[in-house]
């Protein structure tokens, strides 16, 4: 069967052309003309482009594959696609091993969006179909609400990943923070303004229950009306992880808010126990007089006494703690010796009383004043639990663990940027902190398996790139990937992800 050849012949001009030519019984014919080449590198390129094109097209199959040259001409050479498929890939992984893989592709997708680009989910929809070529349906205000069905798959899932930290759930940490709307028009049901952690008091909030394992991984959540006090929220949130996960009653460490009359009830008559934070500032005379008389004034020291027959309250001295309390005390006087002679109430002014005097219709408190002085440098936790089971140091220790309840919520508000909210139907808020929720997961799990933040390995991510070059002599596309930096594949392998091709 006849084959086809390669030729180089000289033009007119001088230069030298490539053909592909057949001979069939000492007859040449021309099959096409490849092209002329000026120089020896373009003379090659235009051999190589032959030899392609004998790959498609020659009649006679080869017997043995032939290795092909592989020159790459950096004027000619076209990038494209550049994508950033690797960032999405790794998150996608993250989502499963997170136990997200059974929900709707969206759902997941607009999660993984808040980690590398947050904003509004229309804006994510067209950063997806940008990025990745991902298009999903327009309707998505319409999928967004079914989300809620998925809630208790998502807190099983929450559940079953902190248990691949080795998690038993002996100690779980709650607490609550608010997020804002872009509005100043609450509603009677769900957003009303209160008192507000990110000082927006004039702007409509809903308040976020969120109860955290001791490594900060989130468990479980609540959204509340947003003039909710603080106290309410609380028992929610736990009875909904035991209606969720029921075989142990874990231990659970709270700020002083939390700790009212009935959520100490409750938890005593069911029985957990408890660590919270507590104000001794409004504890009796008598009990601060006894605690300043029992305990040391010495850095480190540390009391337990009885304040009810149900808890102890735990009380440590810091030499840091009261410099700091010193230098506060010190301007809130000075202020309220000011307001005094303006005669002047102030705003939410300590140590400025009313007095029945017309002449001096504010004084100063001196009793609070003695009172405050008396607790500078102490703080107080209360705790259901005996000594015998549980340490005061170790009970102080549980309850400094709460930074990490607050550090999942900078994750959220900052990295997540989970406010404001810009939602008006209370299916589509629920639905949006429930999202915000799944990639705290995501995040969450990247940095208790790599130590890094969740914002430092999405910065790596992101500078991996996958660019398609076109061959413009065969028309082929090939891809090419970045490199990765020694940091990311480290961290790749702590997460236990093998690297895409």
């Amino acid at each position: 069967m006849p084959k086809y050849r390669i030729r180089t012949v000289r033009t007119a001009s001088g230069a030298k052309a490539i053909q592909i030519v057949l001979y069939t019984e000492n007859v040449r014919k021309i099959i096409k003309h490849i092209g002329s080449a000026k120089n020896d590198d373009e003379l090659e390129l235009l051999r190589i482009q032959a030899e392609q094109y004998i790959t498609d097209n020659d009649p006679q199959l080869l017997l043995f594959d032939q290795d092909q040259k592989r020159i790459v001409d950096f004027e000619n050479i076209e990038a494209t696609k550049v994508t950033h498929e690797f960032a999405r890939n790794i998150l996608l992984m993250l989502a499963d091993k997170c136990n997200l893989s059974s929900l709707n592709p969206l759902y997941r997708d607009l999660a993984i969006m808040r980690i590398l680009e947050p904003c509004s989910k229309l804006r994510s929809i067209e950063l997806l179909e940008q990025y990745f070529g991902i298009s999903y349906t327009q309707y998505l205000y319409e999928l967004l609400p079914k989300l809620l069905n998925q809630r208790s798959i998502i807190a099983e899932a929450a559940i079953e990943t902190a248990k691949s930290f080795g998690d038993t759930f002996t100690l779980l940490l709650y607490d609550v923070t608010t997020l804002y709307f872009e509005t100043h028009k609450p509603d009677d049901d769900l957003q009303a303004r209160g008192f507000s952690k990110d000082d927006k008091s004039k702007q409509p909030q809903i308040i976020i229950g969120l109860l955290v394992t001791a490594q900060g991984f989130p468990l479980i959540h609540e959204v509340f009306k947003g003039n909710t006090f603080e106290g309410y929220t609380m028992l929610s949130v736990i009875k909904s992880f035991q209606k969720q996960y029921g075989t142990t009653k874990p231990i659970i460490v709270a700020d002083a808010a939390m700790l009212s009359k009935e959520n100490q009830s409750t938890l005593d008559s069911e029985g957990y126990q408890y660590i919270v934070g507590t104000r001794l500032a409004n504890a009796k005379h008598s009990f601060i007089s006894s605690l300043c008389n029992q305990i040391e004034k010495k850095d480190g020291a540390i009391i337990r006494m009885t304040y009810s027959t149900d808890y102890d309250v735990i009380c440590s001295y810091s030499l840091a703690r009261y410099k700091k309390a010193k230098r506060e005390l010190d301007k809130q006087i000075e202020r309220a010796e000011k307001l005094i002679a303006r005669k002047e109430p102030g705003k939410r002014a300590k140590f400025v009383k009313k007095s029945r005097s017309s002449d001096k219709p504010y004084i100063f408190d001196e009793v609070l004043k003695h009172k405050t002085e008396q607790l500078l440098g102490i703080k107080g936790y209360c705790t259901n639990i005996p000594e015998k089971e549980l340490s005061n140091s170790d009970v102080i220790t549980y309850y400094h663990n709460l930074w990490r309840v607050e550090q999942a919520f900078r994750m959220s508000k900052s990295d997540l940027k989970s406010r404001p909210i810009f939602h008006h139907s209370h299916d589509a808020i629920k639905a949006h902190v429930l999202i915000c929720f799944m990639a705290l997961m995501i995040g969450k799990f990247i940095e208790i398996k790599t130590g890094l933040s969740v914002r430092r390995v999405r910065d790596m991510l992101w500078q991996v790139h996958d660019i398609n070059l076109r061959d413009p002599f065969s028309g082929k596309e090939r891809s090419v990937r970045t490199a990765i930096m020694p940091e990311l594949a480290r961290a790749l392998n702590a997460l236990e992800i093998k690297i895409p091709h």
